[in-house]
């Protein structure tokens, strides 16, 4: 018996765990719905909570070091106490609303490069391991989104990856503790003054953000630099809107009317208007949370599925390398 109560506790002959999803394809601002199927083991168990949440790959810079890792960054309670009988068969129905800032997977079906999402479900167990289940989630552009890549690729500008960097751009609505940055290679006709372009979605129940990062080129008396431009645009807006002449509009004036604003000196007050006809102008003080001069990093945070703690730093190596052995085997791991 006392074997029997040690194989338990450390996971051999308790629940087993499967989640089901009705559709892993969604997007920002709707829900995903499923359902936890349990299954008794050996003996009862007493559950103590099953929890859902999103979980993707984050990279951070601090000083001078760079590391990428996983974060849970939604959590929704699914069940609470209760005791699971032997063998007992059990299937719990969710639904999880889906973040209005839930950063973009795949678009057109193709998964965007650097991209990885899942649904974690974890069922807690008095005195036994924690059982866990991991299922891979696509989220889908909004139209706006949509409207907007397509313009840069009408424009000839060429998709380069993606990736999440933790931090906060001051003045959006931001509430996340991560942005996406969706990189693209200059279109020719703008690869005389910039090299790369990368474009942010702070998205929102009305509208979105949209930040724009200019990877300028020098020239023969200056160095190269970065320029930023801020756009605000609703969703109402997204099929009645010349996207292409709004977006060439956008990178004109961020790399010559304000092409002297350097990221260093990002934090200060700038106003970044649209032409006529384009959207409002906005004022604000503006800022990447990472603080470095160039946007992107090759960083990362290490985070999970902290109880309580959406965004936190994963409690102890054990849970950091199952987040990340679940990933590895079933999305074949991270692009580096």
């Amino acid at each position: 018996m006392v074997f029997k109560k040690l194989m338990s506790a450390f996971g051999v002959g308790g629940p087993t765990v499967d989640t089901v999803l009705a559709n892993p394809n969604t997007r920002p601002g709707l829900a995903l719905d499923g359902q936890v199927n349990l299954v008794g083991g050996d003996s009862p168990a007493a559950i103590e909570q099953i929890a859902i949440g999103l979980v993707t790959r984050v990279e951070i810079e601090g000083g001078d070091s760079e590391y990428a890792g996983i974060m849970e960054f939604h959590r929704m309670p699914v069940a609470g106490a209760f005791e699971l009988g032997a063998k007992q068969q059990l299937s719990i129905p969710f639904q999880l609303p889906m973040p209005w800032e839930t950063p973009i997977t795949d678009v057109y079906g193709q998964r965007l490069h650097g991209m990885t999402m899942g649904l974690r479900t974890e069922v807690a167990v008095a005195r036994a391991v924690d059982k866990s289940d991991l299922d891979q989630v696509a989220v889908h552009p909004l139209p706006v989104h949509e409207r907007i890549l397509d313009a840069f690729a009408q424009l000839g500008f060429r998709f380069k990856g993606a990736d999440l960097e933790r931090g906060h751009i001051r003045g959006t609505q931001q509430t996340l503790p991560f942005y996406q940055e969706i990189e693209f290679f200059a279109a020719p006709q703008y690869a005389q003054s910039i090299n790369e372009v990368e474009l942010t979605f702070v998205t929102g129940q009305q509208g979105i953000d949209v930040i724009l990062e200019c990877d300028k080129r020098g020239g023969f008396l200056s160095a190269g630099h970065d320029v930023f431009g801020k756009y605000t645009v609703a969703h109402a807006d997204a099929d009645r809107t010349d996207w292409a002449r709004v977006v060439d509009g956008w990178l004109q004036e961020t790399t010559s009317r304000y092409g002297g604003l350097r990221a260093q000196g990002f934090g200060g007050q700038q106003s970044f208007g649209m032409p006529p006809g384009y959207g409002a102008p906005h004022g604000y003080p503006m800022a990447k949370g990472h603080g470095h001069g160039r946007g992107p990093g090759m960083g990362g945070i290490v985070a999970g599925a902290a109880v309580g703690a959406v965004g936190g730093m994963v409690a102890g190596e054990m849970i950091e390398d199952a987040i990340e052995g679940d990933f590895a085997e079933d999305f074949g791991g991270f692009d580096e």
